[in-house]
């Protein structure tokens, strides 16, 4: 029996899928209403919560697989207490749960965010690429967004529950790109690149396609012995501008032209924090996302590829398979 969190999420959507592909038994956890999709009469659906420590040990009943998909993405100020909640103490109620039922095994979808890559405070940004692998350590010293520090901490959930005995692997992908809900995390990119906004900022963005980061995370669940473990998923790297200038050429629509300068966007970011304070709404670019690759980071993925034998799909055929389930789910025309 295998048991799934996060499956309205875009990891856990096409995780279901794929399970199901498989024929395996699965058990899914939903908070307000089941996702609905083909197959879905073949799921068992429990109603619960990740932060409801007594209904995780109550659903993994016979349980021998566990995929841990949900989690917060947010850079909003209002959400800092909700990442602790969600993404910290959600992963620390499944690890107890799992470690009261010995033999489970866990896959936990983490993010490259975790990795560390911070900016200290009082040294100068290097214009050298900042390479960072699963041996990357976490600089405490270091600046790092509220995002980021939930995925670390609830890494180190898993991590205490490796030490304890749990057989447990993670994945660290970048940022996952999937023909979905396009109101929701990466997919809010395609719709930018379809509403034709002019401006840009000159920055680099690393992305991987939503079916490898699936199909690392089965095979290496439940098709390996691996524990202990830590693999960073990442297809590639593209200037923002590039990948905007694909999306909107896939969707028949005008690319981005005007580059946002450095200091045009440390003062948006503060305008907008000042608006989201005084009417509680929530800002359109905070300051994590006016500086998000700023500085170009490149994700080392020698460990997953000698692992699985795995090759990631090329960039550009993943945005095109993205903007065609787009146009068909979204009902929007090119």
């Amino acid at each position: 029996m295998i048991f799934v969190t996060g499956v309205s999420g875009l990891v856990g959507s096409f995780l279901l899928s794929a399970l199901l592909e498989r024929g395996l038994p699965v058990r899914a956890l939903y908070r307000k209403q089941p996702p609905a999709f083909s197959g879905a009469e073949r799921v068992e659906w429990v109603e619960g919560d990740i932060r409801d420590a007594l209904g995780l040990r109550a659903a993994l009943e016979g349980v021998t697989h566990v995929f841990h998909c949900a989690g917060l993405v947010s850079y909003a100020p209002q959400d800092e207490e909700l990442l602790l909640h969600i993404n910290v103490e959600g992963a620390a109620n499944l690890v107890d749960a799992c470690l009261e039922r010995p033999g489970i095994r866990l896959g936990f979808v983490s993010s490259v965010a975790a990795l560390g890559g911070g900016t200290t405070p009082g040294q100068p940004e290097t214009s050298g690429p900042l390479v960072l692998d699963e041996n990357s350590k976490w600089d405490l010293g270091a600046e790092h967004n509220a995002y980021a520090t939930s995925k670390y901490l609830g890494e180190l959930e898993v991590w205490r529950g490796i030490s304890e005995g749990l057989r447990a692997v993670m994945v660290n992908p970048s940022v996952i790109l999937g023909p979905a809900d396009w109101d929701r995390t990466s997919t809010r990119l395609f719709r930018y690149a379809y509403n034709e906004h002019l401006f840009y900022t000159p920055g680099r963005i690393n992305l991987v396609d939503v079916r490898d980061v699936v199909d690392a995370l089965l095979r290496l669940t439940l098709d390996t012995d691996y524990s202990g473990e830590r693999y960073v998923l990442n297809g590639g790297s593209l200037p923002l501008r590039e990948f905007l200038t694909q999306a909107a050429t896939c969707l028949g629509k005008r690319p981005p032209t005007v580059a946002v300068p450095k200091w045009a966007a440390e003062t948006i970011w503060r305008l907008e924090h000042v608006r989201s304070l005084l009417t509680g709404a929530r800002p359109l670019i905070t300051k994590d996302t006016a500086r998000a690759g700023r500085r170009a980071t490149e994700y080392q993925t020698r460990k997953i590829e000698q692992a699985l034998g795995m090759q990631f799909r090329p960039l550009p055929e993943t945005i095109r398979w993205c903007c065609a389930g787009l146009k068909q789910s979204q009902g929007v025309a090119a």
